[in-house]
């Protein structure tokens, strides 16, 4: 059985947010076939902890904007090396680069297909409003 299409459309609003706040190698596997208690695993790579939380922020937030959904759990948010957010269906995993590299999730997931998340070709523009530092002002 192949994942949900509801699980893709979810999966691509997340990775469309994580491209927004500059998350790299965004990559999604639909893992229904091995796993059964899930459909998708994405994954997003960000350079520090405090993108990190960053990008893991954007996709809680315009997930629930978008189809009022939120994390059944929520993990790593006192680390910051890697953010999990486990929607049931469809898991995010949002890793910083160095932590990525050391687990490589995607030779676990290898046989597994790609999902085609229609990015922009260019990461979209951050706007000030969009930015951590405008929530402190």
């Amino acid at each position: 059985m192949a994942a949900l299409q509801s699980s893709i459309d979810s999966v691509r609003i997340a990775a469309l947010a994580a491209d927004k706040m500059k998350a790299t190698d965004i990559v999604a596997f639909d893992v229904s076939q091995p796993l059964g208690i899930t459909d998708i695993f994405m994954i997003a790579s960000a350079r520090n902890e405090r993108q990190v939380l960053a990008v893991a922020e954007e996709i809680e937030k315009k997930l629930y904007e978008a189809e009022r959904l939120q994390p059944r759990e929520r993990e790593g948010l006192t680390e910051a090396q890697w953010v999990l957010l486990d929607y049931g269906d469809f898991v995010i995993h949002v890793m910083h680069d160095e932590t990525r590299e050391f687990y490589n999730l995607e030779r676990l997931w290898k046989d597994c297909p790609l999902i085609e998340l229609d990015l922009p070709e260019e990461p979209a523009p951050v706007t000030a409003q969009d930015s951590p530092e405008a929530v402190r002002a």
